[in-house]
């Protein structure tokens, strides 16, 4: 249930990372809300999945999601670069956030 948790909390985090480019530095009412309720409920579900799961895991997957997912909706919703070399490096991401998961 923890791992669950955590992994909804990632996803809530890509959404907050996503929604602040849409809140326009906060000038846009309802882009603004949603990622503030995002945020809330991320931080929120990274906090029960902690009563189980180590800090520093939980931590790392948690930031480890939010960077991939936000990193891969840059590139392909608002056309950040997908050059090699960022594919490769969010693939290292992706394999730490993956070990990590395998040794907790």
């Amino acid at each position: 249930m923890a791992w669950s948790m955590l992994f909804i909390a990632g996803l809530l985090e890509i959404g907050w990372a996503i929604g602040l480019k849409y809140t326009d530095g906060f000038t846009k009412l309802m882009p603004s809300v949603l990622t503030i309720i995002s945020m809330i409920a991320s931080v929120i579900l990274l906090g029960l999945s902690l009563k189980t799961l180590p800090v520093g895991t939980a931590y790392a997957v948690w930031t480890g999601i939010g960077t991939v997912g936000t990193a891969v909706l840059g590139i392909w919703l608002l056309g950040d670069p997908a050059t090699t070399l960022r594919i490769v490096c969010i693939g290292l991401i992706v394999a730490g956030i993956v070990g990590l998961k395998i040794v907790a």
